[in-house]
C-alpha cells in the first residue's frame, strides 16, 4: 500500500508542477488525494486544514519573515560595493584577483542577503564590468559570478537552516549554522583554486595604482558595519543573549539603522515596498511550509520507509546509497526552490541517512549544499540563468567555463559527504552537539 501511495503522491505532484500549478496547491493536492485514496473524503479534508495551521503555528518560523526583510534591507542598503573594495583590498595582484574578488564578495553578500540571485545580481552587476574592463573573458567572469552565487546559503546567517530545522523535528539551529561555516569557506575557496589557476595562465593580473594606509583604513572602516552583523547574529546566539528567532529580530532593526542612518542608501518612502515584498515572500514560504506539513502526514504512514527500502533494495553499500541521494538532491534542485525541496525531502531521506549512521546535522549541510548546487544547474536552476542575463550572455556561452568550477563544487560536496569533520568540527568545538 505504502508503494501505491508513493505512486500516487509523485505522480500527481509533478503533473500538476508541469501545468504550472504552484509549488504549494501542488503539495496539498496531491497529498489530499492520496489521503483520500485510503481514508474517507472528509476526514482528509479536516486533517489537511489542521495541518496547514499546525505546521506554520511554530516560534521557530517566526525568524522566516525577519530574516527575509533583514535580506531585503541589506540588498537594497548599497553594501555590495563596499564588500567588494574590502575583498580586492586584501587579494591585490594575484591571479585571477578580480574573479577571487567576485567569490569573495558571494560569500559575504550572499551570507547577509540570504539569496543567491541577489548575491549574483548585486556582486556581479559591480564586477562583471570591472573584470571586462581588464580584459576578462566574458564568460569566464560571468562563470565565476554563477558558480559562487548561491555559496551564502550555507554561511550563517541564512534561513535555509530553520526550515531544516522545521523539517527535520528540532535539529538545533545554532549547531547547524555554525555548521555550514566550513563547507561554504571549502566551497568557495576550491573556486577561487580554478579561478587563480585560470587567471594565472591567461595573465589575469589586475593593474592599479598604489594602496595607501588611507585608503586602506578608509575601506577596512566601510566594510566593518555590513560585517558586523554577521558578528552580532552569531555572537548573541552561541553566547545566549537570544535565540535564533531573536537574532532575526535584531538583524532586522540594524539592517534598517544600518542601511537608512549609516549609509543613507534606502529613504524612509523606500519601506513600504521594502514591507510588502517582504509580506508577499514570507506568505509564499509560510504557505508551502503549511502545504508540506500535510505532505509530513501523508509521509508518516510509511512512505520513508517503503522508499528506505526501495533505496537498500537497490545496494546495501552506504556509499552507492549516499550517492544517489546526492544526484536526486541535485535534480531537484534544478527545478524546485529551497524550502519547498527541504521540507518535502528531509521526512524522505534523514531516515535512511540516519540508518547509515551519519547525523542530522551533517545531512543538513548536505542537503542545502546540494539543493544550493542544483540552482546553477542546467536546464533551469534559477541562479544560473539570472547570472547569464546579468552577463547579457546566452546560457550556452557560460557552461564551458562553468565545468572546471562544477567539478570543483562537487569535489566540495563530497568532501562534505563522507567527512562528517568539515560539518561537525565547529559545532563541536563549541559545544553545540549533544
Amino acid at each position: 500500500m505504502e508503494i501505491q501511495a508513493a505512486i500516487v503522491l509523485v505522480l500527481v505532484f509533478f503533473l500538476m508542477l508541469a501545468m504550472s500549478v504552484p509549488v504549494s496547491f501542488s503539495i496539498i493536492s496531491a497529498s489530499l488525494l492520496t489521503i483520500i485514496m485510503f481514508l474517507t473524503p472528509g476526514f482528509g479534508m479536516f486533517v489537511s486544514a489542521q495541518k496547514i495551521v499546525s505546521g506554520i503555528d511554530s516560534f521557530t518560523l517566526l525568524a522566516v519573515p525577519f530574516f527575509v526583510l533583514a535580506g531585503l534591507l541589506m540588498s537594497s542598503g548599497g553594501i555590495a560595493k563596499r564588500l567588494i573594495n574590502l575583498a580586492m583590498l586584501f587579494l591585490g595582484r594575484v591571479p585571477g584577483s578580480l574573479a577571487m574578488t567576485n567569490i569573495a564578495g558571494n560569500a559575504m553578500f550572499g551570507s547577509i542577503s540570504g539569496s543567491g540571485i541577489a548575491a549574483a545580481t548585486a556582486i556581479g552587476g559591480v564586477m562583471l564590468p570591472l573584470e571586462e574592463e581588464q580584459g576578462y573573458d566574458k564568460g569566464f567572469s560571468a562563470a565565476v559570478n554563477i558558480a559562487t552565487a548561491p555559496v551564502g546559503q550555507l554561511i550563517p546567517p541564512t534561513a535555509s537552516f530553520i526550515v531544516y530545522s522545521a523539517a527535520s523535528g528540532g535539529v538545533s539551529v545554532a549547531a547547524l549554522l555554525m555548521a555550514g561555516w566550513v563547507p561554504g569557506l571549502l566551497w568557495a575557496a576550491l573556486c577561487m583554486v580554478v579561478a587563480c589557476v585560470y587567471g594565472a595562465k591567461h595573465g589575469y593580473v589586475m593593474k592599479r595604482d598604489k594602496m595607501t594606509a588611507a585608503i586602506i583604513l578608509k575601506t577596512i572602516w566601510e566594510a566593518i558595519p555590513s560585517l558586523f552583523l554577521i558578528v552580532i547574529i552569531i555572537g548573541g546566539i552561541l553566547s545566549g543573549y537570544f535565540t535564533p528567532t531573536e537574532a532575526s529580530g535584531v538583524a532586522v532593526v540594524y539592517a534598517f539603522l544600518l542601511s537608512v542612518f549609516v549609509y543613507k542608501s534606502i529613504q524612509i518612502k523606500d519601506i513600504p515596498k521594502i514591507l510588502v515584498d517582504t509580506a508577499v515572500m514570507t506568505t509564499i514560504v509560510m504557505l508551502i511550509i503549511g502545504a508540506s506539513s500535510v505532505l509530513s502526514f501523508v509521509l508518516s504512514t510509511g512512505l520513508p520507509q517503503a522508499i528506505s527500502s526501495l533505496l537498500l533494495g537497490i545496494s546495501d553499500n552506504r556509499i552507492v546509497i549516499l550517492l544517489i541521494i546526492n544526484i536526486t538532491l541535485l535534480i531537484v534542485g534544478t527545478f524546485m526552490d529551497m524550502a519547498p525541496a527541504l521540507l518535502i525531502f528531509t521526512p524522505i531521506f534523514l531516515p535512511i541517512v540516519k540508518s547509515l549512521g551519519m547525523d542530522p546535522i551533517q545531512f543538513g549541510v548536505m542537503i542545502v549544499m546540494n539543493l544550493s548546487i542544483g540552482t546553477i544547474t542546467p536546464p533551469v536552476g534559477n541562479v544560473l540563468f539570472v547570472g547569464c542575463s546579468v552577463a547579457r550572455l546566452q546560457v550556452e556561452d557560460v557552461m564551458k567555463k562553468l565545468l572546471p568550477f562544477f567539478l570543483a563544487i562537487v569535489a566540495a560536496l563530497m568532501f562534505i559527504t563522507f567527512v562528517p569533520g568539515f560539518s561537525m568540527w565547529l559545532p563541536g568545538v563549541l559545544g553545540l552537539l549533544k
